[in-house]
């Protein structure tokens, strides 16, 4: 699988909205994987992420191989340390913690990893990570130890995708994070949309499939969908 990138430019330049199911490692159980592979190969997802903000079991690579082996859709990992890198899959989101000030994950994790890396044939695309307000303190923050923009500030949020894609990222990601109890704000997606000239990911707190339309309604090119399809593998269906 390769030109992941060239083909979401392709689909933002056809209007074509794209959708990824994060899959988070420490939740998933091999024995019921074929289920879920089942459910997502009958979803309208065109990715697969693959991450986490802690990972601590093993199973990176098998989770990969097995994915592979029955799904044509692209696996791209979504990391939240240089410990979740997988040569075995076919791209990876280099984040860059953009909207926080802790250096470990502005530049010293990609640093750790840069050497990973560049021993593997993964397509690498740069990714600017801006983390939202979302009315509870998501796995994101307590890990990365950074406080979320203002909900409340869309000005500030597109400022910082702005200096993310003057920085030179590919991909600008607004995130509410893991189990957000609100998605990011509608206004927000639409100013940053209209202001940039990347590709737009938006995920977290997205409930519903009406979530996910006016998510794309809004501007965004790629929406995220994870704990809600954790919770319930039919989420498609309904």
């Amino acid at each position: 699988m390769t030109n992941i990138y060239s083909n979401i430019l392709q689909s933002k330049a056809n209007n074509e909205k794209l959708l990824a199911i994060l899959l988070d490692p420490d939740k998933i159980e091999l024995n019921t994987l074929d289920l879920l592979i089942k459910k997502i190969s009958q979803s309208p997802a065109t990715h697969i992420f693959i991450g986490g903000s802690l990972v601590e079991n093993n199973i990176l690579d098998e989770l990969v191989i097995l994915l592979k082996k029955q799904l044509d859709l692209p696996i791209i990992l979504f990391p939240g340390n240089p410990s979740q890198i997988s040569s075995l899959a076919d791209g990876i989101l280099f984040l860059s913690l953009i909207s926080g000030r802790n250096p470990d994950f502005l530049i010293e994790h990609q640093v750790k990893s840069a050497p990973i890396l560049k021993k593997t044939q993964l397509e690498i695309i740069s990714t600017g990570y801006i983390l939202i307000e979302s009315g509870t303190k998501t796995a994101v923050e307590r890990v990365s130890k950074t406080n979320p923009l203002d909900r409340n500030n869309p000005d500030l949020a597109l400022a910082t995708a702005q200096a993310g894609e003057m920085l030179g990222n590919k991909l600008i990601y607004l995130e509410a994070g893991s189990g957000a109890k609100q998605a990011v704000p509608l206004e927000m997606i639409k100013k940053v949309a209209q202001n940039i000239k990347i590709p737009l990911l938006v995920g977290g707190g997205i409930i519903d499939l009406q979530g996910i339309q006016k998510a794309y309604d809004s501007g965004a090119d790629l929406v995220v969908i994870g704990t809600a399809f954790e919770n319930d593998v039919d989420f498609f269906n309904k």
